[in-house]
């Protein structure tokens, strides 16, 4: 796959450097790039998630959606590595795709009736040595930037909460986050594959939401409905919905540079 020169020039200025690294945000720029994006993801899915898959090559995480996405990687120049990668799928290219990796997980009709131009993000993954404020950062401010230059009006995905001890802690996240950030009913998703109901009483209120969860609830995002459960990565999937100018001033002037 390969990038329009306006496109390289987008990304090329973001970078953030410390005393250790000097890590840049750009567009993978062809097979190498995503490849090594695939690697990461491997790295983290399967190796320190679990996540079982059909392997088409081995140390490879990939599947039927890849070649229609763009990949938003972070590179740590200093180590010359992809350390942070997301998955961006603009509508047109889900067409050609046919449909939406969202929509193997939940039925999404209410969604796509909506007006306006759709991206789903999805494959959210940072090396374990790189997870700080610096990668997560560079990481939205890619997403923010490429929203506003490719006019997009929704930005929807799915955000994973782990198994590692059962559907009781993600149906007890869901229920409390339910309370305050549930999508009107215009947004509303179904799961194909719904987490068995549990008996929550010995659950504790205050149960961790994950950060990737959380950062999308800071700057608008809301909950469409019950989780779906996805047995190959074994995660509990929250289907988020987004409006793109719903983002908030603070994030605007942080991850958005206009030239």
């Amino acid at each position: 796959m390969s990038l329009s020169t306006s496109l390289r020039e987008l990304f090329e200025p973001s970078t953030h450097t410390d005393a250790r690294h000097r890590l840049q945000v750009s567009l993978a720029a062809g097979r190498g790039e995503i490849r090594e994006s695939q690697r990461l993801r491997h790295q983290v899915f399967v190796e320190e998630m679990g996540a079982r898959i059909d392997y088409t090559e081995a140390g490879i995480e990939a599947d039927r959606f890849d070649p229609y996405c763009q990949h938003l990687i972070v590179r740590d120049l200093n180590a010359d590595r992809v350390v942070g990668s997301y998955r961006l799928l603009e509508d047109r290219d889900a067409v050609r795709a046919g449909g939406f990796y969202s929509q193997t997980e939940f039925e999404l009709g209410r969604i796509l009736a909506l007006p306006g131009r759709v991206m789903e993000v999805g494959r959210t993954c940072v090396h374990p040595d790189y997870r700080s404020g610096a990668t997560i950062a560079l990481l939205w401010q890619g997403l923010a930037r490429y929203l506003v230059v490719n006019r997009i009006d929704y930005l929807m995905g799915c955000a994973s909460i782990p198994l590692k001890r059962g559907t009781d802690e993600a149906l007890a996240i869901y229920r409390r986050l339910a309370d305050r950030h549930l999508a009107p009913a215009e947004w509303r998703v179904y799961p194909r594959h719904p987490l068995p109901r549990v008996n929550l009483a010995g659950v504790q209120p205050d149960v961790a939401v994950p950060p990737l969860v959380k950062g999308y609830l800071r700057v608008g995002a809301k909950i469409c409905g019950e989780p779906a459960w996805d047995p190959q990565f074994n995660v509990a999937d929250l289907f988020i919905m987004l409006r793109a100018d719903s983002i908030s001033t603070r994030y605007s002037r942080h991850f958005i540079h206009r030239s």
